[in-house]
């Protein structure tokens, strides 16, 4: 087949993931890897993006004793003891919600792990190495609770 017969071909879903608590890590790689089987495209990028922004989407190892590891780093860049300007509800006037909980740190844990990742297709399958899995980082625990879930875009585009 020439480039110029394939057939290109977009699919998106959009995940809902429930969560309890934080930080809290999800692994939806076997759902994503579902998602690209059903979709029949055989060689191209899937996106992962966290619509939140104390939800991040990140790609590590499900090893239990690294993510308790990861669990202590994130404490020591954004401790949720410490004191935040955007927890001052009495100072703070925009982007805010009746009931607003106190998560600055949450916010400031995510500038460090993000809110996608690119994936490449190859042959239908992700080419992740041997312990890599795609997890989302639920950061606010307090607001995972109030919503239930959270969610993930997942779009597929490339040859079918």
């Amino acid at each position: 087949m020439n480039v110029s017969d394939a057939v290109m071909r977009t699919s998106t879903i959009t995940l809902k993931v429930r969560s309890e608590t934080s930080p809290e890590f999800i692994d939806i790689t076997d759902k994503i890897k579902e998602f690209i089987e059903s979709s029949g495209v055989l060689n191209g990028i899937v996106v992962v993006f966290s619509r939140h922004t104390t939800a991040a989407i990140v790609i590590q190892e499900n090893e239990p004793l690294l993510l308790d590891d990861f669990t202590k780093l994130l404490d020591n860049i954004a401790s949720s003891d410490a004191n935040y300007g955007h927890n001052d509800f009495d100072v703070r006037t925009v982007h805010m919600h009746e009931n607003e909980c106190p998560n600055g740190h949450s916010h400031c844990q995510h500038l460090t792990l993000g809110s996608s990742e690119s994936i490449p297709v190859i042959d239908g399958k992700m080419p992740l190495g041997e312990w890599q899995r795609i997890f989302m980082v639920e950061l606010d625990g307090e607001k995972a609770q109030q919503v239930g879930y959270r969610e993930v875009v997942v779009q597929l585009l490339g040859q079918a």
